[in-house]
């Protein structure tokens, strides 16, 4: 696929209505909101972190239904059972017939274009390890059948980061396949008055304000401009800054552990997206410079040092990033 004028021209209208319908449900939260967006196009996972309230349900569901893909929500619980992510089978007996019967397979909600993992880090272990092989693989086993999932998938993972009994922390493995992790802040003055006017007027109850967003595409125009993505130019320097930053992880002080080959890979993917977000068919420094904390903040670990002088990871990337000279092209 080459990526000519015409087709980065209509790349960027269509990108330039996804975000004008997502601002009708979602105030403010821009950078979550293109981040969002850029994960999509990249075919990548999102991880979002905020306190309650902040909107990372609405920003799934307006994705979704702005869209027009099928869209499935999980509530993680510490009693939620890996089958009821994935799926399960069942005996079906007939009374008439002897014989053991025939297994039926019920697949479960992850077969969907957008799954929204809520709180995934309240269920235990076993059950968020049902997500590995969705998450890496776009397949589900079940009963020694591969059975493949819906193309475009994306999971949208959300955690709460105050609130952290109960809950069970996500292992490096499944952390690792989310493309970015995204960090929702509290919104500004301005913001907080207009959300708090959208979700009041005309509207009863708690329902999400989700009454405006139209329909911009479908499932084969999604793919589209995802296969664009993938066609977006990355100079070797600029491939190569990325994996010099990600190197730089690794025994940066602070950290106890850096981000593995799969960061640069990650950092990579999302800056494709980024610059057709922008209608560009190249990739610049920048736009790895700008996407390295919510590409690499869950994928390292504070030395135990560094947590009890309460250091953030984000203020150690940052002076880790410093460290490393951009390319010139």
């Amino acid at each position: 696929m080459s990526l000519t004028p015409e087709n980065l021209e209509r790349a960027g209208a269509v990108l330039a209505s996804l975000r004008t319908e997502l601002a009708k449900a979602v105030v403010g939260q821009r950078e979550a909101v293109d981040q969002t967006l850029a994960a999509f196009v990249a075919s990548g996972h999102v991880l979002i972190e905020g306190v309650p309230g902040l909107g990372k349900t609405l920003l799934a569901r307006a994705l979704a239904k702005a869209m027009t893909l099928s869209f499935a929500r999980v509530q993680f619980t510490p009693d939620l059972m890996p089958t009821d992510i994935t799926g399960h089978a069942v005996l079906d007996r007939d009374p008439q017939a002897q014989g053991a019967g025939s297994l039926r397979i019920v697949r479960g909600p992850v077969f969907t274009h957008l799954l929204l993992a809520d709180e995934v880090n309240r269920a235990p272990a076993k059950t968020q390890s049902a997500l590995l092989e969705v998450m890496q693989e776009y397949q589900v086993t079940l009963e020694g059948r591969t059975l493949p999932l819906p193309r475009p998938f994306i999971v949208i993972g959300t955690q709460n980061p105050i609130e952290t009994e109960g809950t069970y922390p996500l292992p490096e493995a499944q952390l690792d396949r989310f493309l970015i992790k995204i960090l929702i802040r509290y919104p500004t003055q301005e913001e907080e008055s207009a959300i708090v006017r959208r979700t009041t007027e005309r509207q009863t109850g708690d329902e999400l304000p989700l009454g405006e967003v139209t329909p911009q595409l479908d499932e084969r125009a999604a793919l589209t401009l995802q296969k664009m993505a993938a066609w977006v130019r990355v100079d070797p320097k600029v491939a190569d800054y990325a994996v010099r930053i990600v190197r730089a992880t690794r025994g940066w002080p602070g950290l106890a552990i850096g981000a593995g080959p799969r960061g640069a890979i990650a950092l990579v993917r999302i800056a494709r997206s980024i610059a057709l977000l922008e209608g560009r068919d190249f990739v610049l420094p920048d736009d790895i410079k700008r996407h390295a904390l919510p590409t690499l903040r869950h994928r390292v670990s504070l030395a135990p040092d560094a947590q009890l002088e309460g250091r953030e990871v984000d203020a150690l990337l940052a002076s880790a990033l410093e460290s490393i000279e951009a390319p010139r092209l």
